[in-house]
């Protein structure tokens, strides 16, 4: 079995090529990467490196020859029409190569949010299904780094945690956690054709927030709605399904998801506290 990860210089798959060497012994691991040379890493562990750049589709065959599964982690790229274009060519050049078995980073619950089949998700997906490859869809939930500019430190300091008014829920997640599944997939059989809702199995929201600041502190953090709270971030998670909760990621994983507490722990500063 050969098991290929496209964009694993990034940090989902740097994490996911993490996991994969500790499930596999007789596998080939192949990290498809756009610079030779951000990859020595990879080398020292034993892991294959070929150049697989999505802007560049001449890259793109070769590196996928004698692939069995080929992961495509979604492009970083903030333009959707250019992204579209590096998935599409990344299918093509898979099922050119004789990829038996693709899988692809999608996003949670496309439905329900305004991720539908118009997104480059949405498209990606049916392109995948088009090709008449085995495919996997894994559709990643929110990550749980967008705490990151609510200002938790500040919270701390000040003992109010202050949001912007409305029904918020969160079923956000960490990388580790998608990486960890993503790999017992790729790994694993029985797959094929299946779609995943990698997302939290339980909500939480900012007033629980505000009690695992506590918790974390060791001093009082109390919520309030302010409207005159503003910022991008919710805007951004207003359009999206932050809601809706899957178990199959837990299942995939075999465990619990990472903690609240654990999964802020990397954001806050409590060193000042």
């Amino acid at each position: 079995m050969t098991i290929m990860i496209t964009g694993a210089t990034g940090q989902l798959g740097s994490l996911i090529i993490e996991n994969l060497l500790a499930e596999l012994s007789d596998s080939t691991i192949i990290a498809g990467v756009r610079n030779l040379d951000t990859a020595t890493h990879f080398k020292d562990k034993g892991v294959v490196v070929r150049c697989a750049d999505y802007d560049r589709p001449e890259t793109l065959q070769d590196a996928f020859a004698g692939v069995n599964k080929l992961l495509l982690i979604s492009s970083s790229h903030t333009d959707d029409d250019v992204r579209l274009v590096q998935h599409k060519r990344v299918i093509d050049a898979a099922k050119a190569a004789g990829v038996a078995h693709i899988l692809y980073t999608s996003f949670a619950f496309p439905q329900a949010g305004n991720k539908g089949t118009s997104s480059v998700h949405g498209l990606t997906e049916q392109a995948i299904l088009d090709s008449g490859m085995d495919y996997t869809i894994l559709r990643n939930g929110l990550y749980i780094d967008f705490v990151g500019v609510l200002g938790l430190n500040e919270a701390i300091c000040s003992g109010v945690l202050a949001t912007q008014p409305g029904d918020w829920q969160f079923n956000a997640v960490t990388r580790r956690d998608l990486a960890q599944a993503t790999a017992k997939v790729l790994a694993g059989n029985g797959h094929e054709h299946r779609i995943y809702e990698l997302a939290a199995a339980q909500t939480w929201t900012f007033a629980g927030l505000a009690e695992v600041l506590t918790e974390l502190a060791g001093k009082p953090v109390i919520h309030t709605a302010d409207a005159s709270v503003q910022h991008w971030i919710y805007h951004f998670l207003s359009s999206i399904d932050t809601k809706s909760t899957s178990n199959d990621l837990e299942q995939l994983m075999g465990q619990p998801v990472t903690s609240l507490k654990e999964s802020i722990a990397p954001f806050l500063n409590l060193e000042n506290v």
